[in-house]
């Protein structure tokens, strides 16, 4: 019985010692007399007490790891980057004589993430003068990658994946700045003035082809209204003839009727507060007579057209 109790009360105190509870996404790697043993994963262990302990609790998580570093572009102007590096311990497990990533990760490197950001900071100053500063800005994300690539090849024989690489900002001098400022802000005005100038000329040869198309229409409409003057006339001084008036006179019944209908109109609508008569109207019948005259030279078959302009 006393043997019994003394099992009893040694499985008590022990039994503590012995039991152990992992939380997920972690994992403990157990020494035995301070030799490594094993690695167990999350839950419920048994570990032997006092022979072994728990050596280290390895957070299988992704972390990140952020810092700021100063590099030179190919056209010599000094450039403040800030990174965040994202990163975990590798899952990978033990085969054919290699140790698993777990293993690695704390054996191997006594200060893992100041070695991944020193060899981010190699990779990025290698990379960064390899461009120009516009180039930085237009391919930083293909840069980012590029140095993740290089330093997760590194990094994976400690026992770490690197996930990815970011450059969140790219920081210039304030004398860089305001220069880069000011050439935008001269590349806006130049563009702006050519797309000015370039409306205005569409306006210019928009309003004069207009113009050209409406005198077009316009000259067609005074030749179309000629032509119709002219057939009206014409078939005005066939009637008149076929009536048995002599040329001579049908010519100057036209002729006086279109200066009456032209002083009707004038008198109706001319604008005009200054008329100009001649002194002895006779003379309008001698300037008749002298059209007769030289209509009697040409033939009396032919007719004479007056047209008045219209004023």
């Amino acid at each position: 019985m006393i043997g019994l109790a003394i099992i009893i009360v040694l499985l008590v105190l022990l039994l503590p010692q012995a039991l152990f509870i992992v939380p997920q996404q972690n994992v403990y790697i157990i020494e035995r007399l301070g030799k490594f043993n094993r690695t167990v994963g999350a839950g419920l262990n048994l570990k032997i007490p006092f022979f072994e302990t728990i050596a280290a609790k390895v957070d299988m998580r992704t972390r990140q790891e952020q810092f700021g570093i100063d590099a030179k572009t190919r056209d010599n102007v000094t450039v403040t980057m800030a990174i965040a590096a994202q990163y975990r311990v590798s899952a990978q497990p033990a085969s054919q004589g290699q140790p698993s990533g777990v293993w690695r990760s704390y054996y191997m490197l006594a200060n893992p993430t100041a070695q991944m950001r020193s060899y981010l900071i190699d990779a990025l100053r290698s990379s960064v003068p390899q461009y120009t500063l516009d180039e930085v800005f237009d391919k930083k994300d293909a840069i980012a990658s590029d140095v993740n690539q290089t330093v997760s090849g590194l990094m994976v024989a400690y026992g770490y994946d690197v996930v990815s690489t970011l450059i969140t900002s790219i920081d210039l001098p304030a004398d860089v700045e305001q220069s880069m400022n000011r050439i935008n802000s001269a590349q806006r005005e130049k563009e702006a003035a050519q797309s000015l100038a370039e409306a205005e000329r569409i306006k210019v040869v928009t309003e004069a082809r207009a113009r050209a198309e409406a005198m077009e229409q316009a000259g067609r409409g005074i030749a179309a209204q000629r032509k119709a003057i002219a057939d009206g006339i014409s078939e005005s001084l066939a009637v008149i003839k076929s009536s048995g008036v002599s040329a001579a006179e049908a010519n100057q019944l036209f002729i006086f009727t279109q200066w009456t209908d032209m002083m009707s109109e004038f008198a109706r609508n001319g604008r005009q507060s200054t008329v100009v008569l001649p002194s002895d109207f006779t003379a309008t019948a001698s300037m008749f007579e002298q059209m007769l005259v030289a209509q009697e030279t040409e033939g009396d078959d032919e007719f004479v057209i007056v047209e008045e302009e219209e004023k």
